[in-house]
């Protein structure tokens, strides 16, 4: 059985120079050049093997000016002297046509079925002189089906069609794209809300998968198939709602705690910490011996997550701030008099604002001892109908503690499946959408953003060792965490105009595809880029777009100037404003 026939017309030219996996072909004629494109496959014979081809991408078309000259070598002084003194002798000019390509793999005959077969691996590389040939027509269609076989497994990802034969229908592994985290990169209006929207559509379909999606501007709530949550915004306050997610603040660690109150800037910073602590213990303290839990009580730190009450420490520090201790003649000030007043006051502003109401002023139900295995219940449950996707909405958090507590789900979620029992522990996935917005670049940034980065650093480094994987959508690639971006293994690049977003995409890809990202700003909408583990051959794909869209489509502005004005209701919209709901 023969995988390739090729005549004449395939043929493109033959190797003169071969480095790793770059390879150099000199094409004879300028009509063979011709037949080569940026991003085409080509195949080359390997040397003594039967049915045996690498398989290439063209990276660069080159053609070079030569310039010869007919008489031929000048060794002398006089031979130098007469060409001077020749008038009439011209030069000629040739051109030398190469095309330089990246080898991404190897087709052949398997030897138990003796069907074709594509191996990444690069076993050898091609002889000099060996004859290269453009993949096209029939050839083509047929390495893009033997393709399509090979990636359509029971573990697969129909992710869309490939762009160099829409025929063929482009796969991913679905248990290595999560197994190694991905990324999902491009600009905006690039298609990355529909490509998120149709990965979960078919995950949607298994019948336990667990994917929680971090939704910040509620682009996903529409979505049939999830189970929504939201937290709380200031009107919500109060309702019994089964979708509202409270996080009381006791679930928040030592550091997040300090993050949100604590400024390091502060000269008596080191004294706040130290009595906030103290006082914090004491009264997780009270609640396990109140609870007789004797076993957690000998085992339990700091960043426990145990139930305590925020006014009382406030009590103890106002007690600390306005202490009077015995003198020699008369009462003194005490050693933390006055010197917590500005962290008083930054507690209670917290405590009493209703924005941070989910964190404070949650419901007595949700700060029991048993509250946070029912709040975990919820977001990790996939047993029961449209529970596989979770869509958090996190669109009423205020800005400057986002980061704190996206981050605060994200830990308790990996700690919760850490201590789990390993035979009953499920994967899940963390779709972490706009993630510049939480997970910068970690130099000077603020104590919140920090808390959250290191979160999802443990995670993207450790996480997969537990059933963990990070899915990390962003329009801004450049403003991401480089640790957090270079535990993907797999990316899907959309289009991308900004230099510095190219560059750090070029970053998390091997050198030998340096060509293939070259095409990234000029990449249609809903059409990537895909590289990495989970793909078979690193391609250029247009994405299917999902059954349900998500609620991000952007808005044509001048088709809307065209539409006959209606006076918008600005009136409601201040109100709206006012109570903190659209509803």
């Amino acid at each position: 059985m023969s995988i390739f026939i090729f005549d004449k017309s395939h043929s493109l030219g033959r190797v003169r120079a071969v480095d790793t996996r770059r390879v150099d072909v000199q094409v004879n004629s300028d009509e063979d050049l011709r037949k080569a494109r940026v991003g085409q496959l080509v195949a080359l014979a390997l040397p003594g093997v039967i049915e045996e081809w690498l398989i290439g991408i063209i990276d660069k078309v080159i053609k070079t000016p030569v310039l010869d000259n007919d008489r031929g070598e000048l060794n002398t002084e006089q031979d130098y002297e007469a060409e001077e003194a020749d008038t009439f002798m011209l030069s000629r000019e040739s051109v030398l046509n190469t095309v330089r390509l990246t080898l991404v793999g190897t087709v052949g005959l398997c030897s138990e079925k003796s069907e074709p077969q594509f191996s990444r691996s690069l076993i050898q590389v091609p002889e000099i002189d060996g004859e290269c040939y453009i993949l096209r027509d029939a050839q083509l269609q047929s390495f893009m089906n033997l393709l399509s076989s090979e990636g359509k497994t029971e573990h697969s990802l129909e992710i869309g069609k490939y762009t160099i034969d829409e025929s063929a229908t482009a796969y991913l592994d679905g248990n290595k794209l999560f197994q190694r985290h991905a990324s999902l990169l491009g600009s905006t209006g690039s298609g990355k809300s529909s490509a998120v929207a149709s990965i979960l559509e078919q995950a949607a379909k298994l019948p336990s998968s667990n994917l929680i999606v971090f939704d910040l501007h509620g682009e996903y709530r529409a979505l049939s198939y999830a189970r929504h949550l939201r937290v709380p915004g200031p009107e919500e306050l109060g309702k019994s709602d089964d979708s509202l997610l409270f996080l009381p603040y006791w679930l928040l660690n030592a550091e997040e705690l300090q993050a949100m109150f604590i400024d390091r800037s502060e000269f008596s910073a080191h004294n706040q910490v130290m009595a906030f602590q103290d006082a914090v213990i004491v009264e997780k303290k009270k609640t396990l011996e109140s609870l007789d839990k004797r076993e957690v009580l000998n085992a339990f730190t700091l960043d426990s997550p145990i139930p305590f009450s925020i006014e009382d420490v406030i009590c103890e520090l106002r007690h600390l701030n306005e202490e009077m201790v015995p003198g020699k003649t008369k009462d003194k000030q005490g050693p933390f008099h006055g010197k917590f007043s500005r962290l008083l006051v930054r507690i209670n502003s917290k405590i009493s604002d209703k924005r941070y109401g989910f964190l404070f002023q949650a419901p007595d139900s949700k700060n029991q001892y048993d509250s946070m295995a029912q709040i975990m219940q919820r977001i990790m449950d996939y047993s029961q109908a449209n529970a596989q996707i979770k869509v958090i909405d996190f669109s009423e958090v205020p800005s400057d503690i986002l980061p704190i507590i996206i981050g605060l789900v994200a830990r308790l979620l990996y700690q919760v499946q850490f201590w789990t029992d390993r035979d009953k522990r499920k994967p899940m996935a963390l779709i972490c959408d706009e993630a510049h917005l939480y997970l910068p670049k970690k130099d000077g940034k603020n104590p919140a953003e920090q808390r959250a980065i290191e979160n999802f650093e443990k995670i993207a480094k450790e996480g997969r060792k537990y059933g963990v994987a990070l899915l990390v959508v962003s329009q801004r690639p450049s403003d991401v965490s480089t640790t957090i971006l270079s535990q993907c293994n797999n990316v899907i690049a959309l289009r991308l105009t900004n230099g510095d977003d190219q560059a750090t995409v070029k970053k998390l890809m091997p050198e030998s595809l340096e060509g293939l990202m070259d095409t990234l700003p000029i990449l249609d909408i809903g059409e990537a880029l895909v590289v990495g583990d989970a793909v078979l051959l690193p391609s250029r794909m247009r994405i299917s777009p999902p059954s349900e869209k998500p609620l991000s489509a952007t808005i044509d502005f001048w088709d809307e100037w065209s539409i006959p004005p209606v006076a918008p209701d600005i009136a409601k919209a201040v109100e709206n404003m006012r109570r903190q709901n659209r509803r």
